[in-house]
């Protein structure tokens, strides 16, 4: 009979899997992993038998796995201190559920978008549509000057966050190269013309050794279809009757750790490389936009927005303020003065814009 060094008897695999509710076959591969290696092997016949005071972590390692932690951070929950162990339960199970409030906001926003892709003339989002719009940058309450650029006109919405020695100069051409677009005439292509401008503006951008660049996003009005084109780490978002969604990701260093699951998104906003782009309007970097065409509705409010507002006004409180505001002109100033109430550390841009029928009667 095999005992432990402390005396007690040991336990069958068979034994063990069942008093701790892990299979064999798990137990083996934890074993390979070096996360739960057993007490003795048997060298003539490779049994393993496991320690009665095993069970404890064998049953950690089980629910944590029903939780879905991934084997290598299980092993690092294993090797800390109880305290610490539950701090980092806590860590990982926060992250979850806001990946999951993520993904349920996406799924609800792609569902929307499939049901529209119905182009019967019975189908109400093929009602061309105009807009009523509203454009502001502000340079904020700590920054010297104003990087920001911001443009909103009969068709085409955009925002630029530039960065660097000549970053007014870079955000004002990247916004200006859209502009011409507001005249462009019926019948053109939105996502290929709003690609070509863009590309024009990154050719023109300072290179890399200069250190200077800028975001842009933009969306562009063709019918009932909006195209949106983004860089870097600026934002739009659209606010429906199922609630607010952000229609762009953020091309960032932080938000690839977040995409990792390296970072959390509570963590994301005091990261010290937050604002480390990985795609950006620099003339030196490969041109790689996000291109993407949405189907839009009369009632829908967009926002277009600079990372000055979104690093320190959260999702709710965008969503209040979108929702109450009666004008873009309102929503607009309401946003700044909430950046300004949270110390407003970077420059704003924002841009709103209702969509409407357009044969309805718009206010100037």
């Amino acid at each position: 009979m095999n005992h432990h060094a402390d005396g007690a008897e040991l336990l069958t695999i068979g034994a063990f899997a069942r008093a701790s509710r892990l299979s064999p076959k798990a137990l083996r591969l934890y074993d390979e992993l070096r996360l739960l290696p057993p007490a003795h092997v048997d060298p003539v016949n490779g049994y393993r038998r496991y320690a009665p005071a095993q069970l404890e972590r064998a049953r950690l390692v089980a629910w944590l796995r029903r939780l879905g932690m991934p084997l290598a951070r299980i092993r690092e929950v294993c090797a800390l201190t109880p305290d610490a162990a539950a701090e980092a339960v806590a860590a990982y199970w926060a992250q979850v559920e806001a990946d999951t409030a993520a993904r349920r906001d996406l799924a609800a926003f792609l569902v929307d978008q499939l049901q529209r892709k119905d182009t019967s003339p019975m189908n109400a989002s093929a009602t061309p549509l105009t807009m009523r719009y509203a454009a502001r940058t502000d340079r904020g309450l700590v920054r010297p000057a104003n990087q920001d650029a911001a443009h909103a006109g009969p068709r085409l919405l955009a925002v630029a966050d530039g960065y660097g020695p000549e970053g007014d100069r870079a955000a004002a051409a990247a916004v200006g190269a859209l502009q011409h677009l507001d005249d462009a005439p019926a019948g053109t292509d939105p996502l290929a013309a709003l690609e070509e401008a863009a590309r024009g503006a990154h050719r023109a951008a300072p290179t890399a050794d200069e250190a200077t660049g800028s975001t842009l996003t933009a969306l562009l009005r063709a019918g009932s279809q909006l195209a949106l084109l983004h860089i870097g780490d600026s934002r739009a978002y659209v606010l429906r009757d199922s609630g607010l969604f952000r229609v762009t990701h953020d091309h960032s260093l932080v938000q690839s750790l977040v995409d990792e699951g390296r970072l959390t998104p509570e963590e994301a906003p005091s990261h010290p490389q937050r604002a480390q782009l990985l795609r950006s309007l620099d003339g030196d970097s490969p041109f790689t936009p996000d291109l993407q065409l949405l189907d839009a509705r009369a009632g829908e409010r967009y926002l277009l927005c600079t990372d000055g507002l979104t690093g320190v006004v959260p999702p709710e409180s965008l969503q209040d303020v979108l929702t109450a505001a009666e004008t873009p002109e309102q929503a607009v100033a309401d946003l700044i003065a909430l950046a300004h109430a949270a110390g407003a550390p970077d420059n704003v841009a924002c841009v709103v814009a209702d969509l409407h029928p357009a044969d309805a009667e718009v206010p100037a």
